[in-house]
């Protein structure tokens, strides 16, 4: 699954599914998809996910691996936590500064 973000204030993000539903709970949402943030909702979201990633910058955040496919573990490529939430971090930080709604999907 596929989780696309979209605001009026930023181009649409997407996201591997297992790893948006994540950067999700650490903004101490639900995780449910499709979902949505109001204005006013954005920046608490955005400190709380901001304090996540500073806390473990490092900390790896990759997709679950696809049946079939070569798992990550076999080819030593991680992801980490600080790459896969800046392009949300940086959504959020637009829609927060013009007081747009953030709203995402499947």
């Amino acid at each position: 699954m596929l989780v696309t973000f979209k605001t009026d204030a930023h181009a649409d993000i997407m996201m591997f599914g297992d790893v948006a539903l994540t950067l999700l709970k650490l903004m101490g949402l639900s995780g449910r998809v499709p979902g949505a943030l109001l204005a006013e909702e954005i920046p608490t979201a955005l400190e709380r996910l901001k304090a996540a990633v500073t806390a473990q910058p490092h900390a790896t955040l990759d997709p679950a691996p696809q049946p079939g496919s070569q798992d990550s573990e076999e080819t030593g490529r991680h992801v980490s936590l600080a790459n896969r939430a800046l392009p949300l971090i940086d959504l959020l930080t637009a829609a927060a500064a013009r007081g747009k709604n953030v709203m995402w999907e499947s």
